[in-house]
């Protein structure tokens, strides 16, 4: 069996390769089998390094096979994202866990993320244009997208799980169960939708905001933001006589020069602007209801104990399969994380179920 590390890696490069096959620009096709051969380096010193054989080693998980079929079925930018947010959590993980032990950063802690840029700065193929395409590309979708298909899923189905417990304990009545699940599906559906919506609507407004305060700062006192510009600079260590030189020559494109200042001082990227406030609503009232109607599903062609059985058994298939699903992100065993996820939705439905009896014998 493949050490942890091992098969990270060798995921890592089968999904580069997979990325570069299926990328039409053959100069972001080149930086993705750069980023393939760099994991396969990696994945070879590690198995050096454990006593295991080097031959025949790029075997991909289960893990990695999935992404790729998402990527077959809803495109492969949803692939790259997941992969780089996975990069960037090690990394993240790995300065964690020296700070907390108290050893000192050496700056590679990050490079899995920023080897990448590297490539892409180092590559004299790679176009201006075609620099902005795959950032774009990498920034606009991928593991976030898939995470929040997840727990979207996840929010609808323990919600309408457990209120469908409820109103089945203190009532054996089909019509009410179907009544309050309904209700709940489209009430939370509403709610997941209408905060997702004011969510991405008022970050985008915040944000437009603050660009326009900046375009006026820029209008009205350019001496002072070149200035600021240059010390933003200095502070990433730039000398100061070149940071001056740079803030200079950037200020002479007023334009260019609101970009450089919104994304350098207020950490504001644009492109993330670009996203539809309805569509991400939409977006969360679907995920919701798929996983809301899973345990509603029975009440509609049956009812009494039957149906509730029925439930609970559709519900921790589909709670299984969403605790499955997480392990994509997370690199988890499968069955612990599926069953530990069954195990937390029917305790949570066993509660209501419970409290609902209790009302209903009272009431009655």
């Amino acid at each position: 069996m493949k050490n942890k590390s091992v098969q990270t890696e060798i995921d890592a490069c089968y999904l580069y390769r997979v990325l570069a096959a299926n990328e039409k620009d053959e100069a972001v096709a080149n930086v993705f089998r750069q980023m393939g051969e760099i994991e396969q380096s990696h994945a070879e010193a590690f198995a050096r390094r454990e006593n295991i054989s080097t031959e025949n080693l790029i075997q991909p998980s289960w893990r990695a096979k999935t992404m790729n079929l998402i990527g077959r079925l809803f495109g492969y930018d949803y692939v790259l994202g997941a992969l780089m947010d996975t990069e960037k959590s090690l990394s993240n993980a790995i300065i964690k866990t020296k700070e907390k032990n108290k050893m000192a950063l050496t700056g590679t802690e990050t490079n899995h993320v920023k080897i990448l840029w590297s490539i892409i700065d180092n590559d004299k193929e790679l176009s201006g244009a075609q620099h902005a395409k795959f950032e774009t590309k990498h920034r606009s979708v991928g593991g976030n997208a898939i995470r929040a298909s997840v727990l979207g899923g996840n929010d609808g189905l323990v919600s309408n799980f457990s209120l469908v417990m409820g109103v089945a304990g203190a009532t054996t009545g089909q019509q009410g169960v179907l009544l309050a699940g309904i209700a709940g599906l489209l009430a939370g559906a509403l709610s997941m939708a209408l905060g997702e919506w004011i969510s991405v609507k008022s970050s985008q407004e915040l944000y437009e905001n603050q660009m326009a305060i900046e375009m006026d700062e820029l209008e009205t006192n350019p001496e002072g933001e070149e200035r600021e510009l240059a010390l933003i600079y200095m502070a990433k260590g730039i000398p100061e006589e070149q940071a001056r030189k740079m803030s200079s020559e950037i200020m002479k494109d007023k334009t260019h020069a609101h970009a450089v200042l919104v994304k350098e001082e207020l950490g504001i990227n644009a492109d993330e602007l670009q996203g539809s406030a309805i569509e991400a609503a939409l977006y969360s009232f679907f995920l919701f209801t798929v996983g809301a109607i899973i345990p509603l599903a029975p009440f509609f062609f049956t009812n009494g104990y039957e149906a509730i059985l029925l439930s609970v058994s559709f519900s921790a298939v589909g709670l299984f399969l969403i605790g499955a699903a997480i392990t994509l992100f997370t690199g988890k065993n499968v069955w612990f994380s599926g069953f530990r996820q069954v195990l937390f939705g029917l305790v949570a439905a066993g509660i209501t179920f419970g409290i609902g009896k209790l009302i209903g014998v009272a009431v009655s």
